[in-house]
């Protein structure tokens, strides 16, 4: 028999979830927000930490992805209990793409700048194909575009400086060894605007990241993976023919000897699906699975979380924009290594 005070915390979640779900017609915003009023029962596992590249950073693995949680409003109560819990790489993005997301990360940036990794993004503005060639004009007013968004980024988040900023979307790999962009990053850095190059890939990813981990440049790739393998940002699923995370393994590997620290993301986005119901497929990525994962209690997207931890990456980037959200991809990087096979 339940106690009051669990049974009028359990009125409570279903009160908020109904509500959720009769403004939002979301059945998994309704789950996130009856989640959110229940107690922490449990207590949170310790993080844990790799070094993040040539970085030399002790990076948590997981990374908060800021860009959606931010876009519309301040998160600070979020971004606290991920900090206190031992979360301390924040990854944004500029405005141009995440609205007002930097902007609303500033009073969260300016109380713990000391304590934390920060990373933003932008994009080069170069409308250019994979397989395009880059001229070097064209080079030249990309590495512009790049560093002007930089100082807006810098603006927005009232810092002069952030640990890492990457070339964002990147999905050409001459762009990627461009020698005008990585000469724009050198002139950052003497001015102390940035310590470390990076780069953000969901299309034509295993390119870009070869382009990265050969140009010697590069300290941290940013790279939409999934136990599958490579996730296309363009269909919103696995890319079509892409070898699963185990032959992708050397890859990697080679990347991190070379000093990039590699960072996950869309690690679980497929299983989420699109629409209002979700229409995901929660099971996709189970054959890939060893027993121990399987049996591990542990939500299908916990599983993908700990799976591509255990499988080449230093970190994972999750985009969390409730407490329920935070706790449980919390939990999968924070046991990610118990599940190894």
């Amino acid at each position: 028999m339940p106690s009051r005070r669990t049974f009028v915390q359990l009125l409570a979640m279903l009160a908020a979830g109904g509500q959720a779900l009769w403004q939002t017609r979301d059945v998994h915003a309704a789950i996130e927000t009856a989640k959110d009023t229940a107690p922490d029962a449990v207590p949170w596992p310790k993080m844990t930490y790799r070094t993040l590249g040539r970085t030399g950073y002790n990076a948590s693995r997981l990374v908060f992805g800021c860009g959606a949680a931010l876009s519309r409003q301040p998160q600070d109560e979020l971004l606290e209990r991920a900090f206190e819990a031992g979360v301390n790489v924040f990854d944004v993005g500029t405005s141009r793409y995440y609205r007002a997301a930097e902007r609303n990360m500033r009073q969260f940036v300016a109380s713990h700048r000391d304590d934390i990794f920060l990373i933003s993004k932008a994009m080069t503005g170069i409308d250019a194909g994979p397989e395009d060639e880059i001229s070097v004009a064209d080079a030249r007013t990309a590495a512009k575009t790049w560093t002007a968004l930089m100082e807006e980024s810098l603006s927005e988040l009232a810092t002069d400086h952030v640990d890492a900023y990457y070339q964002m979307g990147a999905n050409n790999p001459r762009m990627v060894r461009s020698e005008e962009m990585y000469e724009a990053f050198l002139a950052a850095r003497q001015a102390g605007k940035v310590s470390h190059y990076g780069v953000s890939t969901h299309e034509n990813a295993a390119r870009v990241l070869e382009a990265a981990t050969e140009s010697g440049w590069f300290s941290v790739a940013m790279i939409a993976v999934t136990p599958a393998g490579w996730y296309d940002w363009k269909s919103r699923n696995i890319l079509d023919g892409t070898p699963d995370m185990k032959a992708i393994r050397p890859m990697l590997d080679k990347a991190r000897d070379a000093g990039v620290g590699l960072i996950g993301m869309k690690a679980g986005r497929l299983l989420a699906g699109r629409g209002w119901l979700g229409q995901g497929n929660i099971k996709a990525f189970d054959r890939h699975y060893n027993e121990k994962l399987l049996r591990a209690n542990l939500s299908d997207f916990q599983r993908s979380y700990a799976y591509v931890l255990e499988n080449g990456l230093d970190v994972v980037n999750a985009d969390m924009q409730s407490h329920a959200a935070l706790k449980e991809n919390y939990a999968a990087a924070a046991t990610a290594e118990q599940y190894v096979a």
